[in-house]
């Protein structure tokens, strides 16, 4: 099994057939990868729903359920079963195009991320504009490249590969419901240096939708944004020699531009 694709999801809704469509739609050999789907919280009638749709599947996709809700306890019982010599994780709002999973695994190595292009779509699905996409642009010609100039992918596990050597036993921090994401990709960081990217026809569609359960007051941004600094400061001090001195600075500025964006 070449790729375990890992996605949580809560109280799906429609855009969750057009994420799996996209999984059973790519060119990638389906005898190649594995779909992890891991339904947290509330079980009915999705539960139900899920399995009617895989049943009508000549495909690899597994079905987990947890009644605790968070996406990083999610991904990391996922993480606990996968079966993928890679790792890649989608949200179940957005999809993929078809080239991407084959894409990917031609770029990546067990010492080197691999990276594709993204475009983020509103509601409508109508393209909007995106720094992961400006910076696709600007970097994806360039070839290999350390991590670090790439590092505006790094807010998130999204679009990108990852070999299951680089993540271990290392899992998402589940006492953090805002900025786990970009907490986790710094926890793996010791553990690759280069990166590049996949050519134009492997996307990452990201859907952006309004509100959500990341609304914050700036009490508890602050609150988050310093709990956030404290575990990256953990991390980094424990083993300083293994892990990027500059990278780790633009992530305790990333969480003090949170505390200033709620003002």
């Amino acid at each position: 099994m070449n790729i375990s694709v890992i996605i949580p999801t809560y109280r799906p809704q429609g855009y969750l057939w057009q994420c799996l469509d996209s999984l059973v739609a790519q060119t990638l050999n389906k005898e190649c990868f594995e779909v992890i789907l891991v339904l947290n919280g509330c079980k009915a009638p999705w539960y139900e729903d899920i399995q009617d749709y895989i049943a009508k599947q000549n495909h690899h996709i597994v079905l987990l359920h947890t009644e605790q809700s968070g996406v990083s306890n999610a991904r990391n019982m996922a993480l606990d079963v996968a079966r993928g010599e890679y790792i890649t994780f989608v949200d179940d709002d957005d999809y993929l195009s078809p080239s991407y999973l084959e894409e990917l695994l031609s770029v990546a190595s067990p010492t080197h991320l691999a990276l594709s292009n993204s475009i983020a779509i509103d509601e409508s699905l109508s393209p909007i504009a995106s720094v992961y996409e400006q910076s696709y642009n600007r970097l994806s010609k360039q070839g290999d490249m350390p991590f670090q100039r790439a590092r505006k992918f790094f807010s998130g596990p999204w679009m990108k590969l990852i070999h299951r050597d680089m993540i271990g036993s290392r899992r998402f921090d589940i006492q953090f419901k805002n900025g786990e994401d970009a907490l986790f990709m710094f926890l793996i960081s010791d553990r690759f240096q280069t990166v590049s990217f996949t050519s134009p026809k492997a996307i990452y569609y990201r859907r952006m939708r309004t509100g959500g359960a990341h609304m914050m007051s700036f009490s508890q941004t602050w609150c988050n944004a310093m709990r956030l600094m404290r575990a990256y400061s953990s991390i980094y001090w424990k083993h300083p020699r293994e892990y990027s001195f500059r990278f780790y600075t633009t992530r305790l500025l990333g969480a003090i531009h949170q505390i200033i964006d709620s003002m």
